[in-house]
């Protein structure tokens, strides 16, 4: 059986919310596929999930919970049809973690270079990209990121968490 999977730090509640609300009032079409999150491994099919979940709980038990602060917005524009939100401070240790994730039974080729962010539009008219860049200009969040998950997408194309993996915790 082939699962499409994906890697991610979940934005926790109440900034997952209203991040979410906002991508859903922009009208982004994949508004109610996935919780707000920061990228960490993108789509990979494979057929055997065990070697991934040895590999994430490995990798997991590395790193410690750390800071991550989100502020203003940023674009991909004109390469890429997105907007999002700017990960202020913590993006070292998000980039060390997805470093991480992705090697192993993880590793892969990144089409574009790896940017820690959290989409808010995506694959919507050009003017409402740039409304979105500009409605949350001064959106800020401050959490701490204490695991990463990993997600399947279901045949109706909805990224479900399948398994929460703690930072910095011994097996």
């Amino acid at each position: 059986m082939k699962h499409n999977i994906g890697v991610a730090i979940a934005i926790p509640a109440p900034y997952a919310d209203e991040l979410e609300a906002w991508r859903e009032h922009f009208g982004d079409p994949q508004a109610h596929t996935i919780q707000a999150h920061v990228t960490l491994l993108p789509p990979t099919a494979l057929a055997d999930l065990d070697p991934v979940i040895d590999h994430l709980q490995a990798v997991a038990r590395r790193h410690e919970p750390f800071e991550v602060e989100l502020r203003g917005t940023g674009t991909f524009r004109p390469l890429s049809p997105v907007v999002y939100v700017r990960v202020a401070a913590g993006a070292q240790p998000i980039t060390t973690l997805e470093r991480d994730v992705r090697s192993g039974p993880l590793a892969r080729k990144l089409r574009f270079d790896f940017h820690p962010h959290v989409t808010v539009a995506q694959d919507v008219p050009d003017e409402t990209l740039v409304g979105a860049q500009r409605t949350l200009a001064d959106y800020a969040a401050a959490f701490t990121v204490g695991a990463i998950t990993l997600y399947e997408m279901g045949s109706d194309h909805v990224w479900s968490p399948m398994q929460h993996f703690p930072l910095g915790v011994a097996a």
